[in-house]
């Protein structure tokens, strides 16, 4: 799945468009390396995004194109 899409499906960034912009100006990573809004997100890799001056790290558990609004949680796992 696409990057910008597995970010509004899980609901860590709520709109695509954001994401978009988020991974074009290069504040999100994937086991990382910086990532295009394209790149590929598979089940196990760590995403880290920069939201001003604080860094949220996720490890993707699940690639589903569609959640619920309790379901997206479960995507994905915070990390310290």
């Amino acid at each position: 799945m696409r990057l910008d899409k597995f970010l509004k499906v899980s609901r860590i960034i709520k709109r695509r468009t954001v994401a978009n912009e988020a991974a074009d100006a290069g504040r999100v990573t994937i086991n990382g390396k910086p990532a295009k809004p394209s790149a590929e997100v598979k089940e196990g890799d760590v995403l880290e995004i920069r939201f001003g001056e604080k860094m949220s790290r996720y490890e993707v558990l699940s690639v589903t194109e569609h959640a619920t609004k309790a379901g997206a949680a479960e995507l994905y796992r915070p990390l310290p």
